[in-house]
């Protein structure tokens, strides 16, 4: 099978926080962007730059070889292939033969693993390729992929995926370890993310400077960089949502429904799930996923300057 390279027509679906710097990353490598997001102006406000803005997924899946899709979930993945409620208005049905459906959401790997099935039926060839790294990164065309897929899928759109990722890690030939590698992820930065939260909120109560504890953290040995990028965000009291609480409160799950699975023990894991829950009950399911140190009683959280100096 032939390779595509630039100048091929590709299509990505979802222009959110990383989505919107993953197909900046395609338009900047060459490719032919097609774009949808339910948010038609944000379609059209990437499109003014080069690329075009579909007015459907059945429109962008019928232009393109290559149909990328970075949606939240399972849910909206089964929307975006399938149609609303299976209703066929989806982009399978107006993919041709042999066309690549790259799926880089945080998913349960039996379900990418039955995908996969699914759309060789329909003739499709099939990508388990979620993301991370974050927006910064998927704006460079740095950020990581950790996919699996069949070789002829590679075949097909390998140079895509190195257009979008500094790093595409191959885990299998078929679908599932992509998405098993992905959950191990979600896991270790859900639990940095809390633990990190913890820190800050005992930080707080014991009545230390937030900023000057930031600085020692950040060069000590007890640093992450979910450390370092989250509590900055509680610093400057900016809680817009790159990624919600709801999103852990997902992918612990994924994390947790994994392990049931073979009955394996993850008590950092529940903890963490039942913090992310505990925001998320408290109103701030919404906000940027470091508002789970909201839930700590009896400290004061930094204030956006502007709004201190009023």
């Amino acid at each position: 099978m032939t390779t595509l390279s630039p100048s091929h027509k590709v299509g990505l679906i979802g222009l959110g926080a990383m989505g919107s710097g993953m197909a900046a990353s395609l338009r900047r490598a060459g490719f032919d962007v097609h774009v949808f997001d339910v948010r038609h102006e944000v379609a059209e406000k990437f499109a003014k730059d080069g690329g075009h803005a579909c007015t459907s997924v059945a429109e962008l899946a019928a232009a393109c070889d290559v149909v990328v899709s970075v949606v939240v979930n399972a849910a909206q993945t089964e929307t975006v292939l399938f149609g609303p409620n299976g209703d066929g208005t989806g982009c399978a049905s107006a993919m041709r033969a042999g066309s690549v459906f790259v799926m880089c959401s945080t998913v349960d790997p039996n379900w990418s693993v039955a995908l996969e099935a699914r759309l060789e039926k329909l003739g499709l060839l099939y990508v388990d390729a979620p993301i991370s790294g974050g927006a910064a990164k998927a704006a460079s065309g740095e950020m990581t992929m950790m996919t699996a897929a069949k070789p002829a899928a590679y075949a097909k759109c390998e140079a895509i995926l190195n257009a979008m990722a500094g790093k595409v890690y191959k885990l299998g030939d078929h679908a599932g370890a992509g998405s098993k590698v992905k959950i191990i992820n979600q896991l270790l930065a859900g639990v940095h993310i809390a633990a990190a939260a913890e820190a800050m909120a005992l930080g707080l109560r014991e009545g230390l400077n937030p900023e000057a504890l930031y600085d020692v953290i950040t060069h000590s040995a007890g640093n992450s960089w979910m450390f370092e990028n989250r509590m900055a965000h509680v610093l400057a009291a900016d809680y817009t949502p790159l990624s919600a609480v709801d999103i852990f409160v997902k992918d612990l799950g994924l994390v947790l429904d994994m392990a049931r699975a073979s009955k394996f023990p993850l008590p950092l894991s529940s903890t963490a799930h039942q913090m992310f829950m505990q925001a998320s009950t408290a109103g701030f399911a919404k906000e940027d996923d470091s508002a789970v140190i909201k839930i700590f009683p009896g400290i004061e959280l930094p204030q956006a300057k502007n709004k201190a100096q009023k």
